[in-house]
């Protein structure tokens, strides 16, 4: 299968082994490669060897949160142009304005669904599609 190859990555970092098991399994059920991370400190060194495409990171966790990954992230030249999409608990004004601060592109509420995650994906990466399949 040469498909996987040009594979969507996708990179999911959340303390949270809930929900970095229900992103995954939407996402790699669409045919996406996900790469999950438990924290900001885990996921920078996979960003290194992985090169995601497109990255969902929840704001609190432990060591190096949501706002400090996706700042760090934006602040390397290597990866800055990566769309980053906050997730958190809370909806608030405060959170989602402090998220475009550290350059996030979207703001999602978690519990997320799995249109709210495809149709990040389909607006921030247009040029992979998406193969809906049955769930």
């Amino acid at each position: 299968m040469e498909k996987h190859s040009s594979a969507l990555k996708v990179m999911v970092i959340d303390d949270s082994k809930t929900i970095r098991r229900t992103a995954e399994t939407l996402l790699k059920n669409v045919g996406c490669e996900v790469i999950t991370a438990i924290d900001g400190f885990d996921a920078l060194a996979k960003i290194v060897d992985h090169h995601p495409h497109i990255i969902f990171v929840d704001i609190m966790m432990p060591r190096l949160d949501g706002y400090q990954t996706c700042a760090l992230i934006k602040s390397n030249r290597a990866f800055k142009s990566i769309p980053v999409i906050m997730l958190s608990s809370k909806d608030g004004l405060f959170d989602k304005a402090k998220g475009r601060i550290v350059g996030s592109d979207q703001f999602l509420t978690k519990p997320f669904s799995r249109d709210e995650l495809l149709s990040a994906i389909k607006a921030h990466v247009p040029a992979f599609t998406i193969t809906q399949s049955a769930q």
